[in-house]
Formats: structure tokens, C-alpha cells, sequence
């Protein structure tokens, strides 16, 4: 796809290819929810689904290299795509996975509510911005407020994070950092081959773990079901949109499109999976939510260079 000459047509296109990647990721724990099954009725392993998703995505994407005639990465690139794999590929996947069967999408979409802000700050990083503090104190706020949504739902008795809150939040910083690297990267190569490389380069880990932790018990077709959603969409044809549209319209900017996500996740959670969303957990999901809304407003000075543009977008 060439890039708009335009810039103010770069960040149109870049925010809505961003708003169907967030469409599409929205769908991602409710739907591993599905696979996952609950305590009392488990279906597949969190290791499976994160393993097995990112098997099926580089199988898809070695077809798809094939097709194009994609070039091999340049020698400098691999070191970024190596961060996007441990990012999105094994982190991501990893801690929502094994996470997601003890929680339900509802609660889990707002501990992942301050993902906006992380990818933001990890994309001002890697385009040499500075934001202001008043950014960071709302990444501050967003941050206490998941983790006191956390507490509160532990069901402890004292004050205690539960272990898939952790996992969570180990989720989300893996994700940022994915996010931001393979934005990076979509500015030098096609977004698409940034998460067929990254897919392909974590294959020869994640192809022998698959078959080990292939399920031995009968699995339902709906667990089937969820597992193909997160392989094809959330783990593969997701990225093409998101990554192209952090390239075309700039990490800081786009990424604020995952505002959207927390609320469309527990959407879909409650036809799809029969959750109810409380008085608390909308309260805190949309406190979360204008937090970060009111982060994306505050003051973010560029160094500027002759690659990048204010907005970090390539000229």
C-alpha cells in the first residue's frame, strides 16, 4: 500500500485502519475467554492458545511471504522484529492466556484499561518525544486506578493483587513495547510483513510447543471457535490494520484509539460469554477511560531530526 503524500490524509487513513485494528483486538478476551473455558469447565490451555495462535499466524504468513515475494529483512531490522515477537507474539499472548481463565473479560478489559498510555509512552520513546508531566501524572492516575479496581476485585481477604491481575498487567508492557517496535518497523517495511516476519521468527519455538501442549481431552467447538478467532484475526490480520495505522498516523496519536477497546471488550463479553457488568466495574472502566483521554491532551515536545516529523510520522 503507498503512503499518502498528504500528511493530513497519512493520519485519516492511520487512525481509521487503527480504529478497525482496536475493533478487531477488542474481540480478543472474550473470545480467549471462550477458549479457555472457566475453573469449573476448562477447555484449552492458556499455553496452547498462545502457542498454538501464533503457530497457525506463521504458517498464514509463510504463505503469504511466498505470494508476495517478500524480501528479507534488512540485517538492522531483526533486532526490532525479535522485540515484537517477545512482545506480542509470546508476552501478550502468554499472560492473557493463562490469565484469562481465572478472570472474566470484564474485569480483565479494564485491568488492561491504561494500554493506551503505555503504547504512547513507549512510541515517544522510540520517536524521541518528550511528554510532559502532566502526561505522565495521568499515566500515574490511570495505573492507581487499575491496580485499586484490582484490589478490590482480588477477593482476598487482605489487600492483594490476584496472580492473574499480574499477569495482566505483564500482558499490557509486553504489548506497548510490541506496539511501539512494530510501528517502528512498519515505517521502513509493509505492516503486514512486520508480524509475518516476527510470527516466523518465533516459529521454531512455538511450532514443537504447540504438538506438546496439544490438548488430550475432548475440546468444544466453541473453544475451537475462540482459538480460531485469536489465531487468525487477533494474532495475525489485526496487526495488518494496527500497525499500518501507528505507521501512517503516529504511535502517541493512534495508539489513543485503544480508549475504545476496554468498553468494546466488555460489550462483547456479555452476549458472547453471559457476563454482567457492575456498577463498580463501569465506574472504574470509565474512570480509566478519562484518564487516559485527558493524558492524550496533555503536552507531548518533539526532538526534532530530519526523519521525523512532529507527530512522528515519516515525511
Amino acid at each position: 500500500m503507498p503512503r499518502p503524500s498528504n500528511p493530513a490524509a497519512n493520519i485519516r487513513q492511520g487512525l481509521w485502519l487503527g480504529l478497525l485494528g482496536v475493533a478487531i483486538f477488542a474481540l480478543t478476551l472474550p473470545m480467549t475467554r471462550l477458549a479457555t473455558g472457566t475453573p469449573d469447565a476448562p477447555q484449552l490451555s492458556g499455553l496452547f492458545i498462545a502457542l498454538g495462535r501464533a503457530t497457525v499466524a506463521a504458517a498464514l504468513s509463510a504463505v503469504l511471504l511466498l505470494i508476495l515475494r517478500a524480501p528479507w529483512p534488512k540485517p538492522e531490522d531483526w533486532r526490532a522484529l525479535a522485540i515484537v515477537a517477545l512482545g506480542v507474539v509470546f508476552g501478550f499472548p502468554l499472560c492473557t492466556s493463562l490469565a484469562m481463565r481465572q478472570v472474566e473479560a470484564v474485569h480483565a478489559s479494564v485491568i488492561l484499561g491504561v494500554l493506551p498510555l503505555a503504547t504512547a509512552a513507549v512510541g515517544a520513546w522510540l520517536h524521541r518525544q518528550r511528554p510532559s508531566a502532566g502526561f505522565w501524572l495521568c499515566a500515574v492516575a490511570g495505573t492507581a486506578l487499575v491496580m485499586v479496581f484490582a484490589v478490590l476485585h482480588s477477593g482476598a481477604s487482605g489487600l492483594a493483587l490476584q496472580a492473574a491481575d499480574l499477569l495482566l498487567l505483564a500482558g499490557m508492557l509486553c504489548a506497548a513495547v510490541g506496539y511501539g517496535y512494530g510501528a517502528q518497523l512498519a515505517r521502513r517495511m509493509p505492516a503486514e510483513h512486520v508480524i509475518c516476519w516476527a510470527l516466523l521468527l518465533a516459529l521454531p519455538v512455538t511450532l514443537p510447543l504447540t504438538l506438546w501442549t496439544w490438548p488430550a481431552t475432548q475440546v468444544s467447538p466453541a473453544a475451537w471457535g475462540g482459538f480460531a478467532y485469536v489465531a487468525l484475526f487477533s494474532m495475525w490480520l489485526g496487526f495488518f490494520a494496527w500497525y499500518r495505522g501507528l505507521a501512517l498516523g503516529g504511535t502517541v496519536r493512534v495508539s489513543q484509539l485503544q480508549l475504545l477497546q476496554p468498553f468494546l471488550s466488555m460489550l462483547f463479553a456479555v452476549p458472547l460469554l453471559g457476563e454482567t457488568l457492575d456498577t463498580v466495574t463501569v465506574g472504574f472502566g470509565l474512570a480509566v477511560m478519562a484518564v487516559v483521554f485527558a493524558g492524550r491532551k496533555m503536552p507531548v515536545d518533539t526532538i526534532r531530526s530530519n526523519s521525523l516529523d512532529p507527530e512522528g510520522t515519516a515525511p
